[in-house]
């Protein structure tokens, strides 16, 4: 990634590069995946910041080539010839185009120039959403912001900050602003209480890293448990 957020969870990482080497390894085995299962998958490509990866659109291309639709999850400080490009390759294979505006880093203006153009390249059945971690210094800009993206016809989703995996201490009339503004991803909550519901992680949705390893859910791979098997085998 090239930006180095205060709340990032990967912050500490001293190398945050990746290796191009595997890129065909890992097409043949998502390929074999799909023809396996008989399913039609999404692959949901996140960092770090996907666009930095040297051969991304081949990535891009060979999932929809064999079958897969794809979203992708970024910071949008690719240049506007590589969005087109990624806009062009995915085309109707495209589910979802998530932005995180990062204000650390971010220049707005640019931001949402660049925001105009997936949302008019984006298919009609696409999701373009922006969204934004609602720091305690960020949080008193971010009900500005939404109006700003809802008035150019993009929605804008908030996420509350996470340190170690838990979500920072709000006082009550923070914790009231982000509910305002539609809670984590816009469901109406600031923290998620799944306890005692089922979880279908591993069965219905699964976890792939850099390396192929494949992990049942987020939590599991960032804790390196729960590994279920190597995609390049």
């Amino acid at each position: 990634c090239n930006y180095r957020c205060s709340y990032c969870t990967q912050r500490f990482m001293d190398d945050r590069t990746r290796w191009a080497r595997d890129v065909d390894a890992f097409i043949a085995g998502f390929a074999r995946l799909r023809a396996l299962s008989g399913a039609t998958w999404e692959v949901k490509l996140s960092g770090g910041e996907p666009f930095l990866h040297p051969r991304f659109i081949d990535v891009v291309t060979g999932l929809v080539d064999n079958g897969f639709l794809v979203g992708v999850v970024t910071n949008l400080s690719a240049s506007v010839d590589k969005l087109r490009r990624f806009l062009d390759a995915t085309g109707d294979a495209l589910t979802v185009f998530s932005c995180s505006l990062h204000l650390e880093y971010a220049n707005v203006d640019e931001f949402v120039a660049k925001c105009r153009l997936v949302r008019d390249g984006v298919p009609a059945t696409a999701r373009h959403v922006v969204t934004s971690v609602a720091t305690h210094e960020a949080l008193p800009k971010l009900r500005a912001l939404r109006e700003r993206f809802e008035t150019e016809r993009i929605a804008f989703r908030v996420q509350p900050e996470k340190q170690n995996s838990a979500i920072v201490d709000y006082d009550a009339v923070e914790v009231q602003e982000l509910v305002q503004l539609g809670g984590h991803n816009g469901h109406g909550v600031v923290a998620h209480d799944f306890l005692g519901q089922p979880c279908w992680s591993g069965t219905r949705s699964l976890i792939v890293d850099d390396r192929g390893e494949v992990f049942r859910c987020y939590p599991a791979r960032r804790a390196r448990r729960e590994r279920l098997c190597k995609l390049l085998d």
